[in-house]
Order: structure tokens, then sequence, then C-alpha cells
């Protein structure tokens, strides 16, 4: 390779860092004391198989402090381990427990229980929609304070990002490059203002959207068959003349998405190919520029390369900033960036070739809304 090449793949990788440290700094934060919650607060939890979850999340939101007019809705999608049974032993009235119906053509799971539990419950235009996965744990003040963000700088959507807790190998390589992608490639100002939809991150694992602003933007049925709904109602909320942004979410929230390599690799199957250029084509191509930025120089630094020592360098750095932004883990994790790009590599080729083939499955769903009966459910 070319040294000229070379010095501009390390240019990009400082870059990376310089605005990852950047949005570091910009990032909106929730206040330690939150004012509180006057207004009605409903929180959608969708569900599919979460037996040995549910209890702890639902612990976890009826223990919400400052949020005095607080409903959990519990959206049961078809659930064969018990979980509804769960639900059924807490003994709040401000837990309500639905039965999704059968899917209609061209849904997926998630956003349909998520539809569910929206109109599960009649709620005024100052009401404020909650979206939680059943695998995270929210702190006593978590949706106080992520309502406090939303009301002092007049978002209508907010997606605190819940801090990752990674245990194996795999997790630990894994699971951080989420929020370091949108650190290093979203400019979280520009995003939070603009109308354009492609500036857009967000974290269906814990978001917030006012109640008439999800009206106007359809709702989850707008994004019936979209396999990130996340991020897909954010861009219809900003479609609809909102405004939203990732917001930090370590000091309100945290979430073990998956356990050991194999529930790694199956999920991110489901949705992978979709979340860097919204296409096959475009995740591999994404894939393939960040393998290109983040592991070349490093193998050139191998082989005495100071423009390669740089750029490792400063792909080091820019996971650092993400770790101090996301909560998780930054040493000796960070130097083992290469490592977790070619990771990303192995899960995208995965992700595309079931994609292609349509054999992406998800608890025992295909991923796939082109079919009459064919659904996912894509948070847990």
């Amino acid at each position: 390779m070319s040294g000229r090449l070379l010095r501009v793949l390390a240019g990009v990788s400082v870059a990376g860092a310089v605005h990852a440290a950047v949005n570091g700094a910009l990032l909106r934060r929730p206040p330690a004391d939150p004012p509180p919650v006057a207004r009605p607060v409903t929180v959608v939890l969708p569900v599919r198989d979460e037996a040995d979850q549910v209890a702890g999340c639902l612990e976890a939101l009826l223990d919400q402090r400052g949020v005095a007019r607080l409903r959990v809705v519990v959206v049961d999608d078809g659930s064969t381990d018990g979980t509804a049974d769960v639900v059924r032993a807490v003994p709040d009235p401000r837990v309500v427990l639905v039965a999704a119906p059968p899917l209609p053509a061209g849904w997926l799971g998630k956003p349909h229980a998520c539809a569910v539990g929206a109109a599960a419950v009649e709620g005024g235009d100052d009401e404020v929609l909650v979206f939680v996965d059943a695998d995270v744990r929210l702190f006593p003040d978590a949706i106080a304070a992520a309502v406090a963000v939303l009301d002092e700088h007049r978002l209508d959507l907010v997606s605190p990002w819940p801090r990752p807790l990674a245990v194996s190998a795999a997790e630990r390589l894994v699971q951080p490059l989420a929020p370091w992608l949108w650190t290093t490639t979203l400019p979280l100002r520009l995003a939070e203002r603009s109308p354009r939809p492609s500036l857009a991150a967000a974290n269906g694992q814990f978001l917030l959207v006012r109640r008439d602003a999800y009206a106007r933007a359809g709702g989850h049925g707008a994004v019936r068959g979209q396999v990130l709904e996340d991020i897909a109602l954010l861009r219809a909320v900003k479609r609809a003349g909102g405004r939203g942004v990732p917001i930090d979410g370590s000091c309100l929230a945290a979430c073990r998405m998956y356990e050991g390599w194999a529930a790694v690799r199956e999920g991110y199957a489901k949705s992978l190919w979709a979340s860097v250029g919204g296409t096959p084509a475009g995740g591999l191509a994404a894939v393939a520029a960040l393998t290109a930025v983040y592991v070349v120089p490093p193998l050139a630094a191998l082989g005495g390369s100071r423009a390669g020592l740089v750029g490792y360098l400063a792909g080091v750095a820019g996971r650092v900033a993400s770790a101090r932004v996301s909560g998780g883990r930054a040493w000796p994790d960070a130097l083992a960036h290469p490592l977790s790009v070619l990771a990303l590599d192995v899960l995208m080729l995965h992700s595309v070739r079931g994609r292609r083939r349509g054999t992406l499955r998800w608890r025992g769903r295909p991923v796939d809304a082109t079919g009459p009966t064919a659904s996912a459910t894509m948070g847990r």
C-alpha cells in the first residue's frame, strides 16, 4: 500500500477520534436531580418469551421516582414460556397486561407490539410515551431525568443510550461498537436541529417521545415493516417536523443485550444488514470502509509504519471517547479495536447472507415483513 493512501486512512481515523471527543462534550446530559413529572407517562414494554427478564424490568419501572401518573403497558407478543403469568403476578394496579393480536400483513413483531401498547391507553397530547425493552434496567430517576431533557431542549424524541454491560470476550468486542459508530460519525448538534431524516440515531431499548409528535409521525404504523424500528421512528418524527437525538443514558439505565458469541451472532444477524447503509450492499460497503480505516493502519504499524501507528492510536482514542460517552469499559478493550472491526465484518457477512437467503429468524419468527404471516420482534 502506498504511503499516501495510508496517511489518508490514518487521517480519517484521527478525524473520527476528534469527532467522537467533540460529541462527548456536546452530548445532552440529564440532570442529577430532575424535577417531578406532572403529566402522564405511559411505558410500553413489548415482550416475547421474556419470563426470565420481565420481572426485573418491571421492578425497576415501578420504582421510578418523580413520576406521579405512571402506567406500564406490557404487550405479550405470543410468549410461550409463561411471561404473561410472571406479569400477572405483579401486584400493582399501574401494570396493564395486553395480548398482542395476530400480526397484520406487512408488520414486524416489535413495531406491532409497540403500536398495540401505545393504543391500549388513552392519553392527552401532553402525555409522554416511553418504550423499553425487557433486558433494560432503569435507574430510579431515569424517566424523570429523560423527560427533563425532553422539556429543557424542546425535543420531541430522546433516546437515552443505556450503559452497555459486556461480560464475555465476544460481548466486549462487539457491544461497544453501536455507540462508537454514532459518536464517531453523527454530528449531534446538527442532527438535533436538522430536519434531514438521514441524520438520525436511536436505540429502542429506551426511548421517549411526546404523544402528539408520535401521532403526527404516524406512530409505529409508519415503521411497521422496518427491522430497525427505533431509527425509523425518529426519522418519521423528523419528517413530521419534530426533533430528536440520542442523549447520555449511562446514568439512567443499563442493558446486557446478549450473552456469549452465539447470542451476539444471532442477535445482530437479524438487523445488522440494515444498520449501516440501510441495505445489504450499503452494509457491506460501510464495513469495508471501516476495515480500511481501522484495520489496515494497525497492520501497517506492525511493519513499522508511523502513519499506521497514528491511525491505530487514533482508533483506540475514538473508542475511549465513545466509552466515556456510553459508560462502557475503555481499558484494555479499546486496544483491541481492530479486532472489534473484524468481528463486525464477520457479523455483517453472516447477516447479509441470511438476508439474501431469507433465513434470518428471531425468537422463532422469520425476519421478513413481506409475507402474510412473517414477523420479528427486533428488540429482545
